[in-house]
């Protein structure tokens, strides 16, 4: 027996939601009415989104729908545009005239918070949106100590098996760019895949110390260990003997 639970969740910040043209995005900020932008009017849109979501991926159509859209409220008519068959834009600029709208689709609008306009027009209309089973409610997770991958020794993924947040090659690169070594150690070994230093660090913790002593990250020990297997040998040492520090070990012969 199966049974389904339907319930109502508001929407809130970090929620997605997405158009029918691929255009699908999280919710930033959620504001008064009172301080979106409205229309000469005085109506205020319910939706800003980001303009930097067309170009570079090309869905014109989501504008279109727009304007489209804009047109259908005024005149009390309902489009069908199959996905090779749909309207032309020269017919869409025919109903924007047909309603008393602007041909470009664009109006003015007022900041809600000063009430002065824009500098620029802005395209307004009706447009789809859905709220998709996203919810950042379900996906808030955190994690302290967890289980770990047997092979690379680095937190498992996701919050079905406590996992980690993974910090990927974009975030390393944000890091160094702010310069940010410390940190960068930090993440990249005791909170990753170094595993005697995250149990150095965990003792340092428990007894007081603070010192941050990074080992050897098990992932290189994977890539050696791969390198190996296409009969490539590598070890870690130095040129010139004479370079090497000091090992215990070495310290204790010379005593």
């Amino acid at each position: 027996v199966k049974v389904y639970i339907a319930s109502k969740r508001k929407l809130s910040v970090g929620d997605k939601m997405a158009g029918r043209h691929g255009n699908k995005g999280v919710v930033a900020k959620i504001v008064p009415e009172c301080d979106m932008p409205f229309l000469a009017d005085g109506t205020p849109v319910d939706i800003v989104l980001n303009p930097l979501g067309v170009p570079s991926r090309m869905n014109v159509g989501q504008v279109l729908e727009t304007h489209l859209g804009w047109a259908a409220k005024l005149l009390g008519l309902r489009f069908s545009t199959p996905v090779f068959d749909g309207i032309k834009e020269k017919d869409i600029c025919a109903y924007l005239k047909e309603a008393k709208l602007p041909e470009s689709g664009k109006t003015r609008l007022y900041d809600g918070r000063t009430g002065e306009p824009f500098d620029q027009e802005i395209v307004v209309g009706f447009i789809y949106m859905m709220k998709l089973g996203h919810l950042v409610a379900d996906k808030i997770h955190a994690r302290a100590v967890g289980p770990y991958s047997l092979v690379t020794q680095q937190p498992l993924g996701g919050k079905a098996q406590y996992g980690g947040q993974r910090f990927g090659e974009m975030e390393v690169w944000a890091m160094e760019a702010y310069g940010a070594a410390y940190s960068l150690q930090e993440l990249l070994t005791v909170k990753s895949d170094d595993v005697q230093g995250r149990t150095r660090i965990y003792e340092s913790i428990v007894k007081g110390d603070n010192p941050l002593e990074a080992g050897v990250p098990e992932s290189f020990n994977v890539l050696v260990k791969e390198m190996q297997s296409l009969g490539l040998d590598v070890k870690v040492g130095y040129s010139n003997p004479a370079d090497q520090p000091a090992t215990p070990a070495a310290l204790g012969a010379l005593m």
